[in-house]
């Protein structure tokens, strides 16, 4: 899905806030012509991830932790589609409760190694 947020006006608005995108290219994405600093964080983009290959291109630009953050709001979701209450301070304890619960889901399924020998 994040082939479709590359875009020139996607670029444009990011690089109009003094940001810079964590979005992979597209499949068939081609270098354009740097006219602009849109343009030329695009063709960062591609030249980066030519060069680099996938894995490394993911860890090294901060994609990685893009697809954790989108992983764990969606088990956040998976806890309830809506919110229960309505007062803005009762949804923020809502929400922390909800993270509490797969904090402690989460630790329950990671493994713990140990040295043998």
């Amino acid at each position: 899905m994040d082939g479709a947020y590359d875009t020139r006006k996607y670029h444009d608005a990011i690089a109009a806030r003094g940001a810079h995108a964590v979005s992979a290219p597209r499949k068939n994405a081609k270098p354009c012509k740097p006219t602009s600093a849109a343009a030329i964080a695009g063709n960062d983009a591609i030249s980066a991830l030519r060069y680099l290959g996938c894995a490394p291109w993911r860890r090294w630009s901060g994609y990685h932790r893009k697809s954790r953050v989108d992983s764990k709001i969606n088990r956040v979701k998976l806890l309830g589609q809506s919110l229960i209450v309505r007062e803005f301070d009762r949804r923020v304890a809502e929400i922390q409760a909800r993270v509490a619960v797969l904090s402690r889901y989460t630790a329950l399924g990671t493994p713990v190694t140990e040295p043998v020998g």
